[in-house]
């Protein structure tokens, strides 16, 4: 243990001793965890448990536990961004990995199994909609990592300097940063889906290429995104999420992936007709998988 405990004001509990945003005391929490950005897809995932344990919602954050066959899983949703993300991952690794009780890290570390399941859009045109991406990286965009002493170790250098060459990075911007998802994760889940580098931004509209009536400060970004290459590996899609989730996992000792399905192609402007079928398609993927 810590020989000085985490005062209330930094690990914040609730009355019955759950912790502070997610409403979740450690009995509540499966090893093996699915999060999901919106809260309504929780229960499109329990459905497929043979047995549900645990209901539990505060704000966005909602939390299913159960049973498939003797697997026991957990389902959380965690609203969107990395915002949110920075919440869910520091206060899932607390309920593991901290006695709430005493306010003290434990000498035993355990690692949880984080697989997000989202939308996205296509950054490359020949990905279409309704298929399966899963992130090998996460680029962020976002800024968070460097919130926390250990970026550097977590942090892929030499690929976050080709993309800030290749792409004539604007200066004014956030500094990026790219973290490897969970090798095993990808080999197990990811299997036979369409594999690269996934961008988190910080935004959905400007920060990931749109126009409604603000012009962009980077015009060109997206374009430059699409052409980015370093030794094969190649930019597949946009989304909200993942950089921070892989970014705080890794420092956390947690194995992340995040696999998505494709609702836009941003080249081909293209959308996906209905994607409630694709979408069934890779939660049970995911379920059968894990």
């Amino acid at each position: 243990m810590a020989k000085h405990p985490i005062p209330p004001s930094e690990l914040i509990l609730n009355r019955d001793g759950s912790i502070y945003h997610l409403k979740l005391r450690p009995e509540h929490l499966a090893q093996d965890i699915i999060v999901v950005g919106d809260p309504g897809r929780v229960k499109e995932i329990s459905k497929y448990f043979d047995r549900i344990e645990v209901k539990i919602s505060n704000r966005e954050f909602i939390t299913h536990t159960g049973f498939i066959g003797k697997k026991r899983l957990s389902v959380l949703s965690t609203g969107i961004g990395t915002d949110n993300i920075d919440i869910v991952i520091n206060e899932l690794d607390a309920l593991v990995n901290i006695d709430l009780e005493q306010r003290a890290v434990k000498t035993r570390h355990t690692a949880l199994n984080i697989i997000r399941i989202g939308t996205t859009g296509a950054i490359q045109p020949a990905i279409p909609v309704d298929s399966y991406v899963a992130a090998e990286y996460g680029l962020g965009l976002d800024g968070l990592l460097y919130f926390y002493q250990p970026s550097g170790k977590v942090n892929e250098k030499e690929i976050l300097q080709a993309f800030i060459r290749q792409t004539g990075w604007h200066k004014e911007f956030p500094k990026p940063y790219v973290v490897k998802g969970s090798s095993a994760l990808l080999k197990r889940i990811g299997k036979g889906m369409t594999t690269g580098m996934t961008i988190t931004a910080p935004g959905f509209y400007g920060p990931q290429g749109r126009v409604l009536r603000i012009p962009l400060a980077f015009p060109e970004g997206n374009k430059r995104v699409e052409q980015f290459a370093f030794h094969g590996l190649r930019i597949v899609n946009f989304e909200m999420e993942t950089s921070s989730l892989y970014a705080l996992g890794k420092i956390l000792g947690h194995n992340m992936l995040t696999v998505c399905l494709v609702i836009a192609n941003r080249v081909n402007n293209t959308f996906s007709k209905s994607h409630k079928k694709p979408m069934e398609g890779i939660i049970r993927t995911v379920l059968e998988r894990i």
